[in-house]
């Protein structure tokens, strides 16, 4: 996905304005199991996904609890460093090679001072990260197991072929044998 289609996923933009946070935004990749991310640190910048996959998870103890997935198009941030400059405690890790948009978030913080239009963008960011984050509260404090990974597997298409299922039972919260009979019963 190029960065004009996600620009325009997360707030459209006129064509002077997209062409300043463009001027802000390189082009990066990095390896498969690269940690882009990492927990108690402050993270400089925020990427888009324009090829690969990635997984937001925490270290719970000896565990790691995958939370979420990212696909192209998708947004990888820590939100607290986004939003407050203070240290994530998410890890995320890219599950295949990737080529990312990469966009430092004090240059983006600039661009909010000197442009509403990005200054709502940024807004709208943050908002639909918000919203997700809500999605996945409520279906985890709602939803079977069975819910949560048909809801995942409409929303990540080919996502089962792409990511071990290791990484899917943690984020259903099951073991790996409960996903196998889970996927049985769907098919």
């Amino acid at each position: 996905m190029d960065i004009d289609q996600i620009i325009d996923k997360i707030y459209p933009l006129s064509a002077k304005s997209k062409l300043m946070l463009e001027e802000n935004i390189i082009e990066v990749s990095f390896p498969k199991h690269h940690m882009i991310i990492r927990a108690d640190k402050i993270e400089k910048n925020i990427y888009f996904i324009k090829k690969g996959i990635a997984r937001t998870f925490s270290n719970i103890g000896e565990n790691e609890i995958t939370f979420s997935f990212g696909k192209e198009g998708d947004t990888i941030a820590s939100l607290r460093s986004y939003i407050i400059n203070q240290k994530g405690y998410e890890n995320i890790e890219l599950l295949e090679d990737c080529n990312l948009y990469e966009l430092n978030t004090a240059n983006l913080q600039n661009l909010f001072k000197e442009n509403i239009e990005i200054a709502n963008w940024g807004r709208k960011l943050a908002e639909n990260e918000l919203l997700k984050a809500e999605e996945r509260l409520i279906s985890r404090q709602f939803g079977t197991a069975t819910d949560r990974y048909i809801e995942l597997i409409k929303n990540y298409p080919g996502l089962i072929q792409r990511v071990q299922l290791g990484h899917i039972a943690s984020y259903l919260g099951i073991t790996q044998v409960s996903l196998s009979r889970i996927r049985t019963n769907v098919r």
